[in-house]
């Protein structure tokens, strides 16, 4: 018989991102994979405050909120201690010792974190186009796109574009495989645009025989081959040359400083 779900309520009345990034890093000190996270956002009034807590208390679990309004953080106080529920005001405590140090006052706006402004925006539609233009799901989209990442499989392709695009970057991504002839409008775009992903091929190969045995595959697939991986990386550098576009070795590089020399050359 499995281990009993847990449920953990994530509350806010702006997105709550900062109570689930919080309750994401508790989950991670525990052997929790019978953890269910539920998250509530844009959350306005006391009945839905009520409701919630009372749904906590039907399944036993615990709620992390971050709510500014004094009447929601007042009704998630008064239902959690009569409903029984562990209740984690977030933001609470670090407001009130703000208060109390630098004897000041906060604002009180809803999503002030998280302002919807502009730039707020741009990062969200640049995550957007980013997944719908990964790994070559729409070719088209690189006339749009922002920075194009072209490398074999398996050198940090989808990472890297996510992470650039958290930066407010749209990003496409495309294999290279060496019996799959590369778009045409590859050659269109600036070379100022693509990045040429490559790695060594010991660090690729151990990468992918990794990858192997996660996905239950025998070890002596030919992807996993040193002749195989030596194949892709020739062919991938040729089309680099060929398209004059910087290269970058990914090797023992975090995907944090392969985007810093990305978004350094822009």
């Amino acid at each position: 018989m499995g281990e009993k779900m847990h449920t953990i309520f994530v509350c806010s009345d702006s997105v709550g991102e900062t109570a689930n990034t919080v309750v994401q890093a508790t989950i991670r000190q525990f052997n929790a994979s019978q953890v269910h996270v539920r998250r509530f956002g844009s959350i306005r009034t006391e009945d839905e405050v009520r409701s919630l807590v009372e749904e906590a208390s039907k399944v036993n679990g615990f709620i992390a909120y971050t709510l500014v309004l004094p009447e929601l953080r007042e009704m998630m106080r008064q239902e959690a201690i009569r409903l029984n529920v562990n209740a984690i005001d977030i933001m609470g405590p670090m407001m009130q010792a703000f208060i109390d140090t630098f004897k000041d006052s906060p604002k009180r706006k809803v999503g002030l974190l998280y302002q919807l402004d502009e730039q707020y925006y741009q990062r969200v539609e640049a995550v957007e186009f980013t997944v719908n233009s990964d790994d070559g799901k729409d070719p088209s989209a690189m006339k749009q796109a922002h920075i194009v990442l072209l490398g074999p499989s398996r050198t940090s392709k989808t990472p890297l574009s996510i992470y650039l695009a958290h930066k407010g970057n749209k990003v496409a991504n495309y294999p290279l495989v060496p019996e799959v002839k590369p778009p045409a409008i590859i050659y269109e775009l600036e070379p100022s645009k693509l990045i040429g992903l490559t790695m060594s091929p010991e660090h690729l190969v151990r990468i992918r025989t990794e990858r192997l045995k996660a996905v239950g595959l025998p070890f002596g697939a030919k992807y996993a081959t040193v002749e195989r991986v030596e194949e892709e990386l020739a062919f991938a550098m040729k089309l680099y040359r060929e398209l004059g576009c910087t290269i970058i070795d990914v090797s023992e590089k975090a995907i944090e400083e392969t985007a810093g020399l990305i978004l350094a050359e822009r």
